[in-house]
C-alpha cells in the first residue's frame, strides 16, 4: 500500500509538472517572444530614426597615392605645418605625397607645393606662406545679429596662418573627400563652421593673437590644446636632435593634427550639421507655437541649436527675433531657454521675469500664477515647467516683460 501511493505521489508531481510546462508553452512563451520582437522592433526603430537625423556617413579615401613633393621648413615644428601637410595629403593632387623639410631655398624649386616658408604667397605658384612683411590675410568677416537685430559684420583681427591659407583653397575638398553626400549648401556651412571651431585657433596661435584683452591675466593656463601638444612632440633640449627623428615626429605631429581635425569634423557633419533641419523646422513652425512668432519649439533637448538659429534668423529674415526656446530635458520636464544676444555669452534678449528668479515648485507656481512651474535660474536664462503648456504660458508671461 505504502508503494501503491508512492507511486500514485510520483505521477501527481509529473502531472502539475507537464501542467506547467503547457502552461510556459501556451501562455508565456508567445509573450516572450512578442515582446522579443517589440525589442527587436523597438531597435530597427531608433536606427533607422537616427539614420535619418544623421544622413552623411565618413568616406573611405579611395584616391591614388600622389608622388607630388610638398615642402615646408625643417626644424622645431609647430601646429600649423603640422595640419597643412596633413590637409594637403587629403586631396586629390596630392594625396600621402612625400614631404621635404628643408631651410635651403635651392631644394624648395624641386617641390610641387612650399607651404610656412619662403616667404611668399601666391596661389598660382602653389606657395603659401604668411611670415613676410605686409602679408595681410584673413578669412571671410564674421557676421552677427545685435539685439535690436541689426547685422554686424566684423573683421577678424586672426591673420591666415599656412595651414589657413591652405584650407582657405583646398579646405572644401578636403571636407567633400571626407564626406561626398554633402550638398554644396551643406559643404558651405561646414567650410565656415570648421574654420570658427577649429582652424582660427590654429591660425591665432601661429600668429600671435591673443585669447583675452591686453591687460587682462589668465586665471589659469591650459597645456591641452593641439597646438601645446604638437610642440610637445618636439626634442626636448635635452634629447637627440638629429634630423631622420625631428622628421618622424613632424610625421606624428602631422597625423596627430589630422586626427583632431577629423574628430571635430564628425561632430561638425553628423550632429551638428543634422540638427540644422530640426532648428529650421521649429523655426518655420513658430507661428503655430506661438502667435508672437518670438517662441519657438523642440520635441526634446540635447541638440546644438544656437548657432543654426541665429543662421536660420538671417536667413529667413526673421523680425521680431526668437527670444524663447522650448524643449524637453531627459527627465520630461518642459524647459524654457531665453536666447542669448548673438556673440554673447550671457546677455539674453529677454530674460524671464526677476521675481521668479531662483523661486522654485509651489512658490514659483504661487508668483507666477501658472500651473506646474518647477524652477527659474536665479540668472533668469532659463526655467521648467510640467507641461508643455505651462512652459509655453511662462514664455508667453515673459514677453509681456519687455
Amino acid at each position: 500500500r505504502h508503494a501503491t501511493i508512492q507511486s500514485c505521489s510520483k505521477h501527481q508531481s509529473r502531472s502539475i509538472h507537464m501542467a506547467i510546462l503547457v502552461i510556459k508553452l501556451v501562455i508565456i512563451l508567445p509573450l516572450v517572444l512578442q515582446t522579443r520582437g517589440f525589442q527587436l522592433s523597438t531597435k530597427r526603430f531608433i536606427r533607422s530614426t537616427m539614420s535619418a537625423r544623421n544622413p552623411h556617413k565618413k568616406a573611405k579615401l579611395t584616391i591614388p597615392s600622389s608622388k607630388a613633393l610638398i615642402a615646408t621648413h625643417s626644424g622645431t615644428f609647430q601646429a600649423d605645418e603640422a595640419l597643412g601637410v596633413w590637409l594637403l595629403r587629403q586631396t586629390s593632387s596630392y594625396y600621402q605625397s612625400p614631404v621635404l623639410r628643408s631651410r635651403n631655398k635651392d631644394e624648395f624649386s624641386k617641390a610641387d607645393i612650399v607651404i610656412d616658408v619662403g616667404g611668399e604667397y601666391d596661389h598660382s605658384q602653389k606657395k603659401y606662406d604668411h611670415h613676410q612683411r605686409g602679408y595681410d590675410e584673413r578669412f571671410e568677416a564674421k557676421v552677427k545679429t545685435d539685439a535690436e537685430g541689426n547685422e554686424v559684420i566684423t573683421e577678424r583681427c586672426t591673420k591666415l596662418s599656412a595651414s589657413g591659407l591652405v584650407y582657405r583653397h583646398y579646405g572644401k575638398e578636403v571636407i567633400q573627400n571626407t564626406y561626398p553626400s554633402l550638398s554644396e549648401k551643406e559643404l558651405d556651412l561646414v567650410y565656415s563652421k570648421m574654420y570658427n571651431t577649429f582652424m582660427e585657433a590654429i591660425d591665432a596661435v601661429d600668429t600671435g593673437v591673443e585669447q583675452v584683452a591686453d591687460g587682462v591675466d589668465l586665471v589659469y593656463k591650459d597645456c591641452t590644446g593641439l597646438s601645446i601638444r604638437v610642440g610637445r612632440l618636439n626634442p626636448r633640449w635635452n634629447e637627440d636632435t638629429e634630423s631622420d627623428n625631428i622628421d618622424a615626429r613632424f610625421e606624428q605631429a602631422s597625423a596627430l593634427c589630422g586626427e583632431d581635425f577629423l574628430q571635430v569634423l564628425s561632430q561638425v557633419v553628423e550632429s551638428d550639421l543634422p540638427a540644422r533641419a530640426f532648428v529650421e523646422q521649429a523655426v518655420l513652425k513658430r507661428h503655430e507655437t506661438d502667435s508672437s512668432a518670438e517662441i519657438i519649439k523642440f520635441e526634446s533637448g540635447g541638440m546644438p541649436w544656437k548657432g543654426h538659429l541665429y543662421d536660420l534668423e538671417k536667413e529667413h529674415k526673421l523680425d521680431p527675433l526668437v527670444k524663447f526656446v522650448l524643449y524637453t530635458d531627459q527627465g520630461g520636464m518642459w524647459r524654457i531657454q531665453a536666447v542669448t544676444v548673438e556673440g554673447q555669452a550671457f546677455e539674453n534678449r529677454l530674460s524671464l521675469p526677476e521675481e521668479w528668479r531662483g523661486v522654485r515648485d509651489e512658490d514659483l507656481t504661487k508668483i507666477a500664477g501658472i500651473e506646474g512651474c518647477k524652477f527659474c535660474h536665479a540668472a533668469g536664462f532659463i526655467g521648467g515647467n510640467e507641461t508643455f503648456e505651462g512652459a509655453l504660458k511662462m514664455a508667453q508671461v515673459a514677453l509681456t516683460r519687455k
